[in-house]
């Protein structure tokens, strides 16, 4: 929070954003604003605050200091409040390559076979042939040694139970709540996000202090 006079504006950064090689970075691209009046919001919302070089590499950190330092440098009598993330993070990246339905259907063939084949070892681990038989005879009293009618049902159920584990049919959603699958990629992006985060704020310490040295 840095504590001036007159007017307010609360400052709040986006997590992460991404541009293309040498583009200019704007107030309003990486942070979410309000301000007192609507001239000096927009004054901000276009105001230069990073501009990518060759030399930069492929990701930036940009830490709410320096932000709040450029912003009292434009307008020096603001008040600033700030909330959320104390960094906020650019990726570089050209322009996104199109898919390749080729390696996309390789892919596809892998898992599949890869899960069909994982069930099936699964299933003769744990002996389930012997199983389902024992299951059919305490039912019904007779032994059948393909009993099919308790199979075909039982491998139904499999794919009808993991389609709803993961709450997709295809492209259709059961309900509007997060499958497992969403909620790990979620946290593992949110831990990649911290770690480049870390490391780019530690270089930039690094190299201040052999600055200084």
């Amino acid at each position: 929070m840095d504590n001036g006079s007159g007017q307010v504006l609360y400052l709040r950064l986006k997590k992460k954003i991404t541009i293309r090689p040498e583009r200019t970075v704007t107030l309003g691209q990486i942070a979410r604003m309000l301000a007192s009046d609507s001239e000096t919001e927009q004054m901000l919302n276009e105001m230069q605050v990073y501009r990518h070089h060759a030399g930069d590499g492929n990701r930036v950190v940009l830490d709410i200091l320096q932000i709040v330092k450029a912003i009292r440098e434009t307008a020096p009598d603001l008040s600033i409040e700030t909330f959320g993330e104390p960094q906020v993070l650019i990726m570089i990246s050209k322009k996104p390559a199109k898919p390749r339905i080729t390696v996309l259907i390789a892919v596809w063939l892998l898992l599949f076979f890869g899960a069909g084949l994982a069930i099936m070892n699964f299933h003769v681990d744990v002996n389930m042939q012997e199983v389902q038989v024992r299951i059919v005879e305490l039912l019904t009293g007779k032994k059948e040694e393909h009993p099919l009618w308790f199979q075909i049902p039982y491998s139904i159920g499999i794919g009808l139970g993991m389609a709803v584990f993961f709450n997709h049919l295809f492209r259709k959603k059961f309900n509007e709540e997060p499958n497992p699958l969403e909620v790990e990629l979620y946290t593992y992006q949110e831990n990649v996000n911290a770690y480049v985060i870390a490391e780019e704020m530690g270089k930039k310490q690094r190299g201040g202090e052999e600055g200084d040295g």
